[in-house]
């Protein structure tokens, strides 16, 4: 039975409310959305967003990059496409549209109400100023004013998880060897102290 691209990506809003391995979206439509970006990629040599103006598309990179940033051991999220794959996902889900258009537009009208410019054009302190208050859920008791921050921040360090580890990057990262058959189980090893 053949599956469109439309079906699978729809199905994502249910994913959201299903209990799955990952935070957001169930593992076969994760793994879908890596597959459709990886063969425009082939054809194309690039991404063309398809949800996210040029602006905000630049601004969910940068957000995604400071979420899960490249070190010594793996690429970070722009190397494993996180944000082509919330871009992806976002084109095809109106609840994400909003959540996560609407957070983009709320940090840059923030950051210009506090700093006269938005997220881009602020300083790396300002960034981080703003940032380290939208991501604590308890600075939204405080200040109801950035509660809309929180959300959008909440919900999008889990897709920028969900996006990073799903994808060949972070697989690799966690080690994961897949369904692999073994002839005998070693057990587990020893715990230190019992």
């Amino acid at each position: 039975m053949s599956i469109s691209r439309r079906d699978v990506l729809k199905s994502l809003a249910m994913g959201a409310a299903a209990t799955s391995v990952l935070r957001i979206i169930p593992a076969q439509a994760a793994e879908y959305a890596h597959q459709m970006v990886a063969a425009e990629k082939a054809v194309t040599k690039a991404y063309t967003p398809k949800f996210f103006p040029a602006h905000e598309y630049k601004t969910l990179q940068a957000l995604c990059q400071t979420i899960i940033p490249a070190d010594a051991d793996s690429g970070g999220a722009m190397e494993a496409g996180a944000p082509e794959f919330i871009d992806l996902l976002t084109s095809e889900n109106t609840a994400y549209q909003r959540e996560l258009g609407g957070g983009i537009l709320w940090l840059d009208g923030k950051c210009s109400d506090r700093y006269g410019k938005v997220y881009l054009e602020c300083s790396p302190q300002q960034q981080k100023e703003i940032l380290d208050q939208i991501a604590y859920r308890n600075n939204a008791v405080t200040n109801p004013s950035i509660s809309q921050g929180v959300e959008f921040f909440s919900f999008l360090r889990n897709m920028t998880a969900d996006g990073f580890f799903t994808s060949e990057i972070g697989i690799k990262y966690l080690g994961y060897i897949g369904s692999a058959y073994l002839k005998e189980f070693p057990g587990c090893p020893p715990v230190p102290g019992i």
